[in-house]
């Protein structure tokens, strides 16, 4: 093993340690709580460390987002494909999105509510959050009608889980209704679908 890739490997491991961390201290505390300041004395390295891998925390939170991306990507594809027939696919998909976001609330919020420095909706975007929306698109192309933008209606489907979701987190549509509130948008969605 050469230097340099040793070197390489050693700020890879900084880089997950940092993003770890992140998420943690998000999960227990809340974002507020994340600041470069309290990830240095987590971590054990200074503060220019930190930003020798990432310009600001929201460099981190976006760090953060991506793996997020990744992990509810693939929950939302293991639930897709085991699901027989459109209809289960895209309920599956929507209680996933549901349980992901109610497990892992600081995760959620950093992907879905809080700004970050990322490219959504472009081909840009990183290939994370293409993959987390190519499973909402894979769920709901089988269900649209000739002539649909599918595109659109995959985004008119994920706006209605977050709303959901959010709004349920928030406490503004109570919790214990969620399942029916859920069967309604999916139900809407399905008509004439098996």
């Amino acid at each position: 093993m050469t230097i340099q890739t040793r070197r390489e490997r050693e700020r890879a491991e900084r880089e997950r340690l940092i993003v770890s961390a992140a998420r943690e201290l998000a999960e227990t505390e809340g974002w507020d709580a994340v600041t470069t300041r309290r990830l240095a004395a987590v971590i054990e390295y200074s503060q220019p460390v930190l930003y020798s891998h990432f310009k600001d925390k929201g460099a981190i939170m976006a760090a953060v987002a991506v793996q997020g991306c990744e992990e509810i990507a693939a929950e939302m594809r293991t639930a897709r494909t085991a699901a027989k027939g459109a209809r289960a696919a895209l309920t599956a998909v929507g209680e996933t999105y549901t349980s992901f976001a109610r497990r892992r609330p600081a995760l959620y919020d950093v992907m879905f509510t809080h700004t970050v420095d990322l490219p959504f909706a472009t081909p840009e975007a990183p290939a994370a959050l293409q993959a987390a929306f190519g499973e909402l698109f894979k769920a709901v192309q089988p269900i649209a009608a000739k002539g649909d933008d599918v595109g659109l209606l995959t985004e008119t489907y994920w706006a209605g889980l977050h709303g959901l979701v959010t709004l349920m987190r928030s406490g503004r549509l109570p919790e214990e209704d969620h399942d029916q509130r859920l069967a309604l948008l999916i139900a809407h969605f399905t008509t004439g679908v098996s």
